[in-house]
């Protein structure tokens, strides 16, 4: 049954995708895009656990669309942040690696934080290992772990700790 869960789970975020990425609802696309969809799922499935350990409760439905509004606040802090220092080279730029801490443990909650850093200009997820993630960052506000992961992702952490553990 968790298998079969997580398949349907894996099917409706590449629907999504697929859906968000073509922005097309002619029947002749969604007709190709479903049949390749499950001929994908069928095929892929089964090398990933990434999406059987999700549970779909109420509380995701409401903590989901909150994080989006999060990460959608962070991504216009950072383009506004990064377009600035493009359009004012005197602004500092002060590039390095720093380690941050997570207390997320699920790899799909590490996943999603991981992508989520990524997707924000100015910073890079480099590696994970374990409960640290490295992050290449624009301009180094705190060398220390402490200070890096509550400017980095404190906010998003949060709210993964409510959708995926």
């Amino acid at each position: 049954m968790k298998k079969l869960k997580g398949f349907i789970i894996f099917l409706i975020v590449a629907a999504l995708t697929w859906l968000l990425l073509t922005g097309t609802f002619s029947r002749d696309e969604l007709l190709v895009g479903g049949i390749s969809l499950v001929l994908i799922a069928v095929l892929f499935y089964g090398y990933s656990d990434l999406y059987r350990g999700i549970k779909i409760t109420p509380k995701i439905i409401l903590f989901y669309p909150l994080y989006l509004l999060v990460f959608l606040k962070e991504l216009i802090k950072a383009n506004i942040d990064v377009a600035l220092r493009v359009i004012k080279p005197s602004l500092p730029i002060n590039p390095g690696i720093v380690a941050i801490k997570t207390e997320l443990k699920s790899p799909l909650s590490k996943l999603i934080l991981a992508n989520s850093i990524t997707l924000t200009p100015g910073t890079l997820t480099v590696d994970v290992k374990d409960d640290t993630l490295f992050i290449h960052w624009i301009d180094v506000k705190g060398k220390d772990v402490e200070s890096a992961t509550k400017e980095i992702s404190s906010r998003f952490e949060k709210i993964l700790k409510e959708i995926v553990e």
